[in-house]
């Protein structure tokens, strides 16, 4: 995947996938079955990829991803002709299916009847982008998502598949090697989705699987060396999070005693958080580490702070402020680390310029300020939650750390709708901790992807004994995912529910009803704030 702006990457000794991202919010899954398939691939924006770059990158074959504009409307997102002249295999999927046609002289037009959500596509003809799906004349389920189609194929494309509102739901020109479709078989809502990836991945273009876990942590470490230098230092930012643990043991492996790391404790931490973190690498790991404590610093900043982007912003600010202050206290560090993630970089800002919508600015990602002294060092930007997690137990990380639950940069703070108080972290800190508590005595908390509570900026009232009571409410939230970037809420037994609301409003003093949080992503991102 691409790198970020600051990290170019020693070529690897790989078979290459090109993804052009055409600004669809799903073109990461594309990446992380590629990946998953042990192929090398890198996404990298549509206005980057010309000529030059091909020769450059010299993949064995192109993905072009789905987007948000219209192919026919003046300014949009075209195709390269360079492209289809390189000699190589391409799968164009929806946006990239009409870009693909309108450059090579076929034609694309807004649909009467749009399709989004679930569909049946007809099978017309055998091909090896659908081998092993349904036969000719029967129909596969697919997940479509477009409001264009196309109209008129280019010369040497036939018709693959059609559903009622795309007539050419599947097309290719096995001359070329070019194929398209106006599904997205990268999303778990087409079946066989990774099936059409891989048939066209391994079988068309003839991939053959060569890159691993392993492979990105031998790279990663060179790759950091080329970056950093012989003699310069770096700082690692360490939030208690698998993705900053993980980044700071493969900086440690790359430039050794170079490396120093710093926790924070901003006061928004949860329940034993500092002592956990410390423990480990201090004790454990023998890495260089400082310990600082500046909760009254960060929650004077936060004070009165209601709008969660400003509170993002502030956090983000006052990090720095800390780390330069220790860099200075050590001497000088020229390089910030931190576990940035590519979930965080989609969310945060448009890749690398295209043409993806802001969803959330992420304290690491658009909540830096730009006179920071220090220049930033991301080893994990290109990477999910997953493949982090394989990539700690390659670095040797306990499974007990490398398994848990993902952890906000600004922690409790965005837990915690509204401005931020004392009395409410406490209230906040003491019911996160007994609802872990009771999922890891249930069993579940490997079976969840993330689970928390938020404390709302809303008061109710309750009978608590013969007396009224007007107190919190916290809401409780738990999902399973894969890779952070869609969730279903976690259908727990209702008994189990009960069970935590009566310890929680019997232990912690200030809440008197509690909520469980029933709402995916889409439409909701993870965390409330």
């Amino acid at each position: 995947m691409s790198p970020s702006p600051a990290l170019t990457p020693v070529a690897p000794p790989h078979e290459r996938l090109l993804i052009v991202d055409f600004g669809s919010q799903v073109t990461q899954l594309i990446a992380r079955f590629c990946r998953e398939s042990g192929i090398y691939c890198e996404i990298h924006p549509f206005h980057r990829v010309d000529a030059g770059f091909l020769a450059g990158f010299a993949p064995r074959a192109m993905i072009l991803s789905g987007g948000p504009a219209s192919v026919h409307e003046a300014g949009s997102p075209q195709a390269d002709p360079a492209w289809f002249v390189a000699g190589i295999p391409v799968l164009g999927i929806c946006y990239g299916q009409q870009a693909m046609c309108v450059t090579l002289g076929g034609q694309a037009s807004a649909s009467a009847h749009r399709e989004y959500g679930r569909a049946d596509i007809e099978i017309l003809a055998d091909s090896p982008l659908l081998a092993g799906l349904a036969a000719r004349g029967d129909s596969e389920r697919v997940w479509m998502s477009h409001g264009d189609r196309v109209e008129a194929l280019p010369p040497g494309f036939l018709a693959l598949a059609r559903s009622p509102s795309a007539p050419f739901a599947a097309i290719g020109d096995p001359g070329r090697g070019f194929y398209g479709v106006q599904f997205h078989p990268e999303v778990a809502h087409t079946p066989r989705g990774r099936q059409i990836l891989r048939n066209f991945t391994h079988g068309i273009a003839g991939f053959s699987g060569d890159w691993s876990m392993a492979a990105f942590r031998t790279e990663t470490i060179g790759r950091l060396r080329a970056q950093i230098g012989p003699d310069a230092r770096v700082l690692c930012g360490l939030s208690g999070g698998v993705d900053s643990a993980v980044a700071a043991m493969l900086l440690h492996k790359a430039i050794g005693a170079r490396l120093t790391c710093v926790f924070v404790d901003t006061g928004l931490l949860r329940h034993n958080e500092a002592a956990e973190v410390v423990g480990l690498f201090r004790d454990s790991f023998g890495i260089p580490l400082v310990h600082v404590e500046a909760g009254e610093e960060f929650l004077a900043r936060l004070e009165g702070i209601a709008d969660p982007e400003t509170k993002r912003k502030i956090i983000g600010a006052c990090f720095i402020d800390v780390f330069e202050r220790e860099a200075n206290q050590l001497g000088g560090a020229e390089f910030l680390a931190q576990g940035t993630l590519y979930p965080d970089v989609i969310e945060s800002v448009s890749l690398s310029g295209g043409p993806s919508v802001t969803i959330k600015s992420h304290h690491n990602v658009g909540g830096l300020p730009a006179r920071m002294k220090m220049r930033l060092v991301e080893p994990l930007r290109e990477l999910f939650k997953d493949e982090v997690r394989a990539l700690g137990r390659e670095l040797g990380l306990p499974e007990a750390f490398v398994g848990r639950h993902p952890f906000p940069g600004p922690g409790l703070a965005i837990r915690m709708p509204g401005a931020i108080d004392r009395e409410g972290l406490a209230i906040l800190r003491a019911a996160d901790a007994i609802y872990l508590d009771e999922i890891r005595k249930a069993g579940l908390y490997d079976t969840i992807w993330q689970a928390f509570a938020v404390l709302l900026p809303v008061r109710t009232v309750g009978v608590m004994g013969d007396a009224r009571s007007y107190d919190r409410v916290l809401a409780l939230r738990a999902v399973t995912s894969v890779d952070g970037m869609t969730a279903e809420y976690f259908p727990f037994e209702h008994e189990f529910l009960g069970k935590v609301a009566t310890r929680i409003i019997n232990e912690v003093k200030g809440i008197n009803r509690v909520v469980y949080d029933i709402t995916g992503k889409p439409p909701g991102t993870i965390e409330w704030e």
